[in-house]
C-alpha cells in the first residue's frame, strides 16, 4: 500500500533526518510530505537543501515552504540579511553555505521557488506549513504570511478538542473543510509533548528538532510514527535555534 509519510521541522538536523528516514525505510511508491522550516538551527542547513534535492529525485516528494524558508530564500536573491532571522537561526545557515559555490546556491534558489504554500492531497487532506485564517480554505486567504506564520488555526484545533461535536453550529467552519490537516511550526515541546499531537482533525508534526527535541515523520493512514534520537545529540558543541 502506497503510504503518505509526513515529516516536521527539520532545522538543519541533517544527521537526524538520515537516522529519521533509516528508521522509516520510505518505499519506492511512498508519497514524501516535507512541512517546511529545513534550515535554521543546527550546522547544515544548506547540507539538508542538497540532500532532500537528491532525495526528490528518488521518492515522490512534496516540500511546503516554512517561514525560516522564506528568510533563507530571499537572503539567497538578494544576499540581504534579515536582522530577526539572523538572530534566530540565520546565521548557523549562513556559515552552512559557506562552501557553497554561485551555481549550488542557484540550485537551492530553484528548489526554494518550487515550493508549494500549501498541498491538498486526493482525499482532502491539507498539508501547510503552519495555518490559515479564512473560513472558505487557504486559497481564499487575504494574508498569505499566514500559510508559514499563522497559530490560531492549531490553538483552536486544541480548544475544541473533544469539546464541541462536529456536527454543531459551533464547531470551527475551518476544520470542516479538510478530512485532516497536518502542520508544523508549533513545537509540540510547549505542551510538554515529545510526539505527534492531535488536536480536532490537526495533526502537529514539530517535535522540537529545533531546540531538544526530536525530529519525527508519521504516516497520515495508520498514524503510526518514527522519530529521531535527540537531535541535539548530534550536534553536542551547539545549541540550536533560539526560540
Amino acid at each position: 500500500m502506497k503510504r503518505t509519510l509526513v515529516f516536521g521541522d527539520i532545522h538543519g538536523g541533517l544527521k537526524a533526518l538520515v537516522q529519521l528516514l533509516n528508521r522509516v525505510a520510505p518505499l519506492e511508491n511512498d508519497r514524501l510530505i516535507f512541512l517546511g522550516d529545513y534550515v535554521d538551527g543546527w550546522s547544515e542547513s544548506a547540507q539538508v537543501i542538497e540532500f532532500l534535492i537528491s532525495l526528490s529525485q528518488k521518492h515522490e516528494c512534496i516540500f511546503i515552504k516554512g517561514n525560516h524558508d522564506v528568510w533563507c530564500q530571499e537572503w539567497l536573491i538578494n544576499d540581504v540579511i534579515n536582522e530577526i532571522w539572523f538572530l534566530h537561526g540565520g546565521k548557523s545557515t549562513i556559515e552552512s553555505y559557506q562552501d557553497i559555490d554561485l551555481s549550488g546556491k542557484q540550485r537551492h534558489v530553484d528548489f526554494f521557488n518550487k515550493m508549494k504554500d500549501y498541498f491538498v492531497d486526493e482525499n482532502k487532506n491539507l498539508f501547510i506549513h503552519a495555518g490559515f485564517s479564512s473560513m472558505h480554505g487557504p486559497e481564499k486567504e487575504h494574508y498569505q504570511t499566514n500559510f508559514s506564520w499563522d497559530r490560531t488555526l492549531w490553538e483552536m484545533a486544541l480548544t475544541m478538542d473533544k469539546r464541541i461535536k462536529k456536527d454543531s453550529l459551533l464547531y470551527p467552519k475551518r476544520l470542516l473543510l479538510y478530512n485532516e490537516i497536518y502542520i508544523g511550526h508549533t513545537p509540540t515541546l510547549h505542551y510538554d509533548v515529545e510526539t505527534p499531537m492531535q488536536g480536532c482533525n490537526v495533526w502537529n508534526i514539530d517535535t522540537g528538532a529545533a531546540f531538544y527535541g526530536k525530529l519525527s515523520c508519521i504516516a497520515i493512514e495508520t498514524k503510526e510514527f518514527w522519530q529521531s534520537d535527540v537531535v541535539q545529540i548530534f550536534y553536542p558543541n551547539e545549541k540550536g535555534r533560539n526560540k
